[in-house]
Order: C-alpha cells, then structure tokens, then sequence
C-alpha cells in the first residue's frame, strides 16, 4: 500500500474511535511516519517542536491500540495498517461501512455520544475524543526517580476523587517539578486540555489567564474581559465545560521577600483570588500548583474530605537516592547511605555533592565523610540563597536560635532563648513550616522541631556569622 492508502486506513479508524477525522499535525506524524522520517524531522517540516510531534503521535498510537486490538507504535505502524483487511459487512451498506477486524467503520459522520450528567445537570467524567497537550514551558527532568507513592496519591486526588487545586510543595531542590512532569505523563489522557505554564519570570496573571484561554478555546477569537473578575469568570467557564488538567509552576516566584510565607508581590494579589476561586468553585478540571512556600488560599480550604490538598514531598528514599550516587560513578557504596542521611535525600544537594566528591576526592564518600561536617559548596549555597532571600527578619531570627540547638526542642523552649512575644514566635514558626525549612515530631503529648542538618549548617554559615 501506498502513504494514501495507508492513511486512508489510519483515517478511517481514528474516526471510528473519536468521530473526528484526522488533523493536519496527526497526518504529518502519520505520513513522516510512512516515510520513515524521525520525530525531530516531522517537527522541523511541521514548524513545531520535537515534543509536541512526540506528544501527538503517542496519543495516534494509543488511540489505533485500542482501535485493532493490538499494540501500534511508529515501529510497526505501517505494518499494522497493512494486515488490516476490509470486507463488506453488508452489500445494502457497502457505500457506508466497512469492517477491520471486529471493528465496524462508517463512512457518515457520527453523532456525539451522549454525555453523562449527574442530578444537577453537571457533565459527570466528561471525556474528550482527543487531547491537546502544551508543556513546551516544562523542562527536560532527565532521569526521573521512583515517587511510586507520591504518584498514586496525586492520581488518586485528581483523576478518583476529582479535585479542582493540588499543591506540590517541599525544599528547593526536592523534586517538585520532576514529580509534576512524571504525573503530567501518567494522567494526561484522562484530560481534554493539558497545559504547563512556568511562574519563574512573574508574568502578570492576565498573561496567563489569557494563554489558558485562547489554549482551551483553541485559539478562537475571544474577546477578553477588562476586569480581573471578569477574565476569571470567562475561564471558570471553560474549565467547567472541558476537563483541564493545568499546571504553574514556581509559584512561589510570585511572592514578596522579607514577608511571611504566602504574601504576594505588589501587583501580584490577584493570584490569591485567582487560588482562592479556582478551589472554591465547581468545575472539571484541576489545577496543580508547585511552590516552596504553601499559599494562604490552600491552608484556608483544603481538607481530607475537600477539593482542596496538599502534598509535602520528604527526600527520596535509600534505593532511589543511591541511583543518584551510582549514576555519579561514586566509589564505597558501603558509605552511601550516610552520605545520603546528611543530604537528606534531596536529590538535586546530592547530586551537587556528589559532583564535588568526584571533582576534590575522585568519588571516595569516606574522604568526605571524614571531615564529619555537613559540606556547602557555592553551588548548594546559591541554591539555598535562593529561598533564604526570601525569610522575613523575624524567621532569620528564629532559625538562627534553631540553629543552635542539635536535637529536636519545644516552643516553650525557643521562648526562654530568644526575645520574642508568644504570638511573633507562633507566627514565624508557622511561617517556616509552610516554607518546609523546619521538621517537627511528636513527642509526650507535645511537638518539637529542628533544623535538618544542611539547612543548620546554611543558617550558622551565612546567617550566624
């Protein structure tokens, strides 16, 4: 078979899958396909990125799986397509279907199937026949390590129990945005719209609610409203109507140095609305903050029972933190696991250091582990700065008096040790505890906290001297 009769094929079963024929970027990969081009290929004659091509021709692939009964991959498309044999289901319909395998295909446009709705007249698991997915804005993670449990509990949240807002919060260097690409991956056929938008260079929330916008209507001419409210409410309705799946990160890009944690920069306020109704209102979709710092508007409604969660994500565990170290060509795997204890399994601080063990020791752990001391090289340290430069004064004040202490104290405690009023000191502590730079444990009927060690070390180094 020639590319058009190939296509012809793929057309006709993609129609019988979605009622929608093929478009033009799904023809490209099809065709490029045929022709033995490679993705960045089909991307450069498409005026597209390799990315998208990818995306486009992963969902093609699942799609015609699911259609023949088999799996379909660039690999063994062509092939697939030519195995499929047509025969006449029946000569009074021989102009209007045809039959591959066991699936019947039709000629005639298909009516839309009908729609669930639950009581209230609301779309229940509304589910597109094609999904446009955009996170050109997320980055290229590498290799990614296991967050088995981190990801059932976000599938669950999201795809099971339908929630609208979903923080990812945790350290610098943690592992957030990695764990949101991977579970952008796992769920986003379960949304019509998947897009990724990064906070990094502050833009104005108009730009993004603009891009949201334009992205779910498909680039329609949309007259935007000219009042933030009005602009909120023109893109509620459009995650209402299609299940989204939307994810910013960096969000803590657009908070205020110098303040408690949630405060927004001057201009920057309306992301709080923005927050605040996006959780609060009904709707199908889901959007997936990450950030350093937990925002207000997600302490105030999020709840076991409610639309509303947050996941603080600790560092990864001994297997997955040793690949890092392995994948550093360090040397003593006998050392590992406590180099692994002063890091605290923060996968980006291990990964710097051990670049630095390879670079002064030639990958020996127990040269480094000698010096018991925790290590800060520039590199940790600017990655550190980063969200220190953030605390307001009277967090610098407290963690400079945790910094002192090397096991776990109480409030009553920090009191005596430092001159504070009760309520300045509850206030800062519970500031740090959303910023996830102090741990706590309960202890005889009463909760103590410290400093992990590197964070200790950065306060006595940068901030105590």
């Amino acid at each position: 078979m020639d590319v058009k009769e190939v296509l012809k094929i793929a057309n006709r079963l993609i129609f019988t899958k979605t009622g929608e024929h093929l478009d033009d970027l799904q023809e490209a990969v099809l065709r490029g396909t045929v022709q033995g081009q490679k993705y960045s290929k089909i991307a450069e004659d498409f005026h597209c990125s390799e990315g998208h091509i990818k995306d486009a021709a992963s969902e093609l692939w699942k799609i015609l799986s699911e259609v023949v009964g088999e799996d379909v991959s660039k690999s063994n498309f062509r092939s697939t397509m030519e195995r499929c044999r047509f025969s006449i289901v029946s000569s009074n319909f021989a102009q209007d279907f045809a039959q591959i395998n066991n699936v019947n295909l039709c000629a005639k446009p298909l009516q839309p199937p009908e729609v669930a709705q639950d009581r209230s007249g609301q779309v229940k698991n509304p589910v597109s026949p094609r999904n446009r997915v955009s996170v050109d804005d997320a980055p290229d993670i590498g290799n990614f390590y296991d967050r088995t449990k981190e990801l059932t509990i976000l599938e669950k949240w999201i795809v099971q129990e339908r929630c609208r807002l979903v923080a990812l919060l945790g350290i610098s260097g943690i592992g957030k945005t990695a764990l949101a690409v991977q579970l952008v991956e796992q769920i986003k056929d379960k949304f019509e719209y998947v897009i990724w938008q990064s906070l990094c260079y502050k833009p104005p929330l108009a730009q993004i609610q603009k891009t949201l916008i334009q992205f779910i209507s498909n680039q329609q001419e949309i007259e935007l409203a000219v009042s933030a409210e009005g602009r909120l409410s023109q893109l509620i309705e459009y995650l209402r109507k299609h299940r989204c799946l939307v994810i910013l990160d960096d969000v803590h890009s657009v908070f205020s140095n110098g303040q408690l944690a949630g405060c927004y920069e001057p201009g920057y306020q309306d992301y709080g609305l923005f927050f605040r109704r996006i959780g609060e209102l009904y709707h199908n979709s889901c959007l997936v903050l990450t950030s350093w710092d937990k925002p207000r508007e997600i302490v105030a409604l999020e709840g076991e029972n409610k639309p509303v969660r947050s996941l603080q994500l600790d560092g990864l565990d001994m297997a997955s933190a040793r690949e890092i170290l392995r994948e550093k060509g360090l040397a003593e795997e006998e050392k590992w696991d406590d180099l692994i204890k002063h890091y605290q399994g923060n996968p980006l601080w291990l990964k710097i250091i051990a670049t630095m063990i390879q670079d002064l020791f030639g990958g020996s752990v127990s040269e480094l582990i000698k010096y018991d001391t925790i290590l800060l090289n520039e590199d940790l340290k600017d990655i550190l700065n980063q969200q220190f430069n953030g605390l307001s004064e009277l967090e610098k004040q407290v963690m400079s008096v945790l910094a002192k202490e090397t096991e776990f104290v109480s409030i009553s405690k920090l009191l005596e040790h430092i001159e504070l009023a009760p309520a300045e000191l509850f206030n800062a502590m519970q500031s740090l505890g959303r910023r996830s730079l102090i741990g706590k444990v309960k202890q005889s009927n009463q909760t103590l906290f410290n400093l992990q060690p590197v964070v200790r070390e950065y306060v006595k180094t940068e901030i105590l001297h």
